[in-house]
C-alpha cells in the first residue's frame, strides 16, 4: 500500500511540473519533457438502471516527467 502511495505520489509531482514547465517557452529536449502521449480513452460510458445514470470515462495522457517522477518515487521506496 505504501509503494501505491509512492508511485502515486511521484507521478503527480511529475505531472504539476511538467504542467509547470509547459507555460514556459521551452526549446530542445525540454517541450519533449512536457508534451502529454495519450495511452489509453475510454470516452464518456452511460449506464441508465432506471432510478440511476451513471457517466463515467478514462483517460491516461502522461507526461514524460511524470513518468520520471514515476520512477523517481519507486527508486526512493527501494532505497528507503
Amino acid at each position: 500500500m505504501t509503494l501505491v502511495l509512492f508511485l502515486v505520489a511521484g507521478a503527480l509531482l511529475g505531472s504539476m511540473l511538467g504542467s509547470f514547465l509547459e507555460t514556459e517557452n521551452l526549446t530542445g529536449i525540454l517541450a519533449y519533457l512536457c508534451k502529454t502521449y495519450e495511452v489509453f480513452n475510454l470516452n464518456d460510458v452511460m449506464m441508465n438502471l432506471g432510478v440511476l445514470q451513471f457517466h463515467f470515462g478514462l483517460r491516461i495522457a502522461p507526461n514524460l516527467m511524470s513518468i520520471i517522477g514515476l520512477c523517481i518515487a519507486a527508486w526512493l521506496f527501494n532505497r528507503f
